[in-house]
């Protein structure tokens, strides 16, 4: 049981310490370990305000960085997802209540992120990572519903 516990928590820190890595490049795990510095002048209201950065497309290109990026956001916050599902005991709801807490996860990491020198939050990749965990928990699900069979 405390081995569940301390998985969920070492991966919600495994992506928080990324999302807190400026210029991060999957392709370059020299920037994995980047030293972060925080946007002071940001505050809620900018970052959440109607028209900021927040809701718009990326300013990035589609190249190989980005769809290595977009993989990262569906494989942690989908493992994230299984991983809050173990957590939780066993009832109807069991994997709506996983999925909203890793939804609700993902939309404070891209907060987070928007604080961040160097990063940004975009609420594209709340939905990315939200797909990433439903993704995974439907495999789950199908997965244990064709092995009872």
């Amino acid at each position: 049981m405390i081995l569940k516990r301390i998985c969920v928590v070492a991966m919600m820190l495994a992506i928080s310490h990324f999302s807190h890595t400026p210029h991060l490049k999957v392709t370059d795990p020299n920037s994995w370990s980047n030293a972060s510095v925080w946007n002071h002048k940001a505050t809620l209201w900018s970052v959440l305000h109607p028209g900021s950065e927040f809701y718009t497309s990326y300013t990035y290109g589609f190249d190989l960085e980005f769809i290595l990026r977009k993989i990262a956001h569906i494989s942690f916050f989908g493992l994230l997802a299984l991983l809050f599902y173990w957590n939780l005991k066993k009832s109807p709801w069991r994997y709506v209540k996983s999925w909203i807490s890793l939804a609700c996860f993902a939309f404070l990491d891209e907060l987070h992120q928007a604080f961040i020198i160097g990063r940004d939050g975009r609420i594209i990749d709340v939905a990315i990572d939200s797909f990433g965990g439903a993704l995974f928990l439907f495999l789950l699900y199908r997965y244990k519903k064709i092995s009872r069979i």
